[in-house]
């Protein structure tokens, strides 16, 4: 049975029913009027506290416009994110060209579609074509016999078998099956070990009890190694509910990836109003292996942003943390643009470890994030049955949109939530680090917001900038001159240039609407230029990855025997206040409290390696060690360092962003 016949049955007549009811609605000419440009930038900062007006999608073939809102849009913005989401429903100019001859359906102009982006009607057609096709097939073979079956004349005793001795419907279609080799599990958090290569499989195998970060395959560009296709993340074999959480939509693609006769989805969208959060109910109201979750969405919160998968089997569950969205422009398919992918399994707990607590940080944080978003208890309760503890090694982290006035809820969510996951996990430094942030999306920076996220990278919590900002005497002025100092050498964003983009596709207005940076901020008098560097792939794509690495001036020891290189963090939050929040004053208490505008998540992921022997036991560092050591940092990302756990997939070193070699603006 192939993916279009695991689409047949119930799913299938639910389907049709609910497009008899869309036909007359769905019958109004489209607009003549000539498409704007096909993006919607939603990285603006604002300047005050107020809330901020939503852009929200419609049901179109294509759901949401991947993009963040710091600070709401108005009529025309709303008219943009339309026509992007159309945008990421046609296949790109950069495809079609090289198909010598491409079908007729790829150049057809999309049809009215509900949220999920199906045409039923068709679909409801094919499937009945398919079934007129088989019955074909019977009529035509003898009464009581299955087409299958041949007869064929029984060979002398003792003779031996030849090919001739095989039916020739056999032999072309059951040709001899070939030895499929069993996946390979991974033992090692360095998955991406040149020496210990093992090769994802779409068969369903826990493979990563560790842990893994890969990069999102191109389909037309040789395997690394370091790679991984959807097909291989999802591994559809057996999968009994799938939870996943994305902004922007490819609904037919993503049934596709999944058994719809044996798998649940449980999905988690960004819809604002609550009209539109009926509609999306009303769509799929009869499609009953479907569930949908809407995450609050109050006051100036404008994007639900996260990317999270989890993927429950009867013996595992897979937890997925990809930056890409549930499209397959994100995932490489159409050879445009890359992700980076976190990916874990874990094991179903035995009788032996049911009775200790394998509950971690980790596991609270997902759980506290989970809860947050309004997905229902039951489905919350089910990740109870599997053991978290070696997720001990990680931490996942979080952006919860609204606002936090209580310290037990700031502190472990935006910045200041990556500040304490970093303290958590002992990878706190009070000497300097260097920070390397990759982006698909740049908001309006200031010194302040840098510094901010520099901080919580060193472990801080979001006090010492909030105290910084807000509390005015001689030594805090030295402070702030003395980290202002310290970041400014060692902080470096990436985000593509004008030429990059260019350089990677042939219709970049039409193909690139996801890479979004404004042109006014980039010349505001307070937008810190000099940390942005161009972002150019190694394999020539644009890229999707939102990525920070963290290198520290001396590795951290960690225990007796093992030390950290640095750390990265893997999620969906672009370099924006939006992405991270912002800790500011309550007008009402005097005390801090925590502004977010999106929901985001990630996963901070530490590169380990064991000590050497003569370091053991000296886990201090003198203050010459520090000054030295510090200096040697100020030069870039060493990729070797991070290579082996986490692949850095852009070329290094980068250019300098300049007024000669200027960013792309979108």
């Amino acid at each position: 049975m192939d993916a279009d016949d695991d689409m047949d049955s119930a799913m299938l007549r639910e389907a049709l029913a609910a497009s008899l009811r869309e036909h007359n609605s769905n019958h109004s000419p489209r607009s003549d009027a000539k498409p704007r440009k096909n993006v919607v930038d939603l990285t603006r900062e604002s300047e005050t506290e107020s809330e901020v007006e939503e852009i929200h999608p419609k049901s179109k073939p294509t759901v949401g416009s991947d993009t963040e809102d710091e600070a709401g849009e108005d009529e025309e913005e709303l008219k943009r994110a339309i026509a992007l989401s159309l945008q990421h429903s046609q296949p790109s100019p950069q495809v079609m060209e090289k198909q010598a001859d491409p079908p007729q359906q790829a150049i057809e102009t999309s049809k009215p579609q509900g949220i999920l982006g199906l045409d039923r009607k068709q679909m409801e057609q094919e499937r009945l074509a398919r079934l007129a096709k088989r019955k074909a097939v019977s009529s035509d073979s003898p009464p009581g016999c299955s087409p299958a079956k041949v007869a064929k004349v029984d060979k002398p005793e003792g003779s031996q078998a030849s090919k001739l001795d095989v039916p020739l419907s056999s032999q072309l279609l059951s040709p001899t099956p070939t030895k499929v080799s069993t996946p390979q599990i991974c033992d090692r958090p360095t998955a991406n070990d040149p020496s210990f290569k093992v090769q994802p499989s779409a068969r369903p195998v826990p493979q990563w009890p560790l842990g893994a970060v890969k990069k999102t395959c191109i389909s037309n560009r040789p395997r690394e190694g370091d790679d991984i296709t959807i097909e291989e993340v999802v591994q559809r074999g057996d999968v009994e509910l799938a939870v996943l959480s994305s902004f922007l939509w490819d609904m037919e693609w993503v049934f596709h990836k999944f058994d719809m006769q044996s798998t649940r989805l449980y999905l988690i969208m960004h819809a604002k109003e609550e009209s539109t959060r009926a509609q999306y109910r009303n769509e799929t109201r009869e499609m009953r292996s479907i569930r949908l979750c809407f995450p609050p969405m109050d006051g100036q919160v404008n994007c639900m942003h996260s990317k999270l998968m989890l993927l429950f089997r009867s013996d595992s569950l897979r937890l997925v943390v990809p930056s890409a969205n549930l499209t397959p422009h994100d995932w490489g398919e159409s050879n445009l643009m890359e992700s980076t992918v976190f990916i874990m399994d874990l094991p179903q707990k035995t009788l032996e470890s049911s009775g200790n607590d394998s509950k971690t940080a980790f596991y609270d944080d997902l759980v506290h994030f989970l809860k947050a978003s309004d997905l229902h208890d039951n489905i919350i309760a089910k990740l109870d049955n599997f053991d978290f503890s070696k997720t001990a090694r990680y931490a996942f982290v979080h952006t919860i949109g609204g606002s936090h006035p209580d310290k037990d809820a700031w502190s472990r969510t935006g910045y200041s939530g990556l500040g304490r996951a970093v303290s958590n996990l002992g990878l706190q430094a009070r000497s300097p680090i260097s920070v390397d942030y990759v982006a698909s999306s740049v908001g309006s920076l200031t010194d302040e917001f840098v510094r901010a996220i520099y901080l919580a990278c060193k472990g801080d919590d979001g006090l010492m900038d909030y105290d910084l900002r807000n509390t005015k005497s001689p030594s805090q002025a030295q402070s702030i001159a003395r980290l202002n100092q310290e970041w400014q050498d060692r902080f470096r964003v990436y985000f593509p240039s004008d030429d990059t983009v260019q350089s990677a596709h042939l219709y970049p207005e039409e193909t690139a609407g996801t890479i979004c940076f404004q042109e006014k901020w980039w010349r505001g008098p307070k937008f810190p230029r000099h940390v942005m560097r161009d972002c150019e792939s190694t394999r020539g794509v644009l890229m999707h990855n939102k990525l920070i690495f963290v290198t520290p001036s001396k590795p951290i020891a960690w225990d007796n025997d093992t030390e950290c290189q640095g750390w990265a963090y893997v999620g969906s939050a672009n370099f924006s206040e939006s992405a991270w929040g912002r800790l500011v004053k309550d007008r009402t208490t005097g005390q801090p409290k925590l502004n977010c505008r999106n929901w985001e998540c990630g996963v901070l992921v530490p590169v380990t390696r064991p000590r050497k022997q003569n370091q053991i036991g000296d886990a201090t560092e003198s203050d010459a060690d520090k000054e030295g050591s510090a200096t040697s940092q100020t030069s870039g990302l060493a990729a070797d360092v991070f290579q082996t756990t986490v692949p850095v997939p852009m070329k290094l070193p980068p250019a300098q962003l300049d007024a000669r070699r200027g960013p792309w603006f979108y």
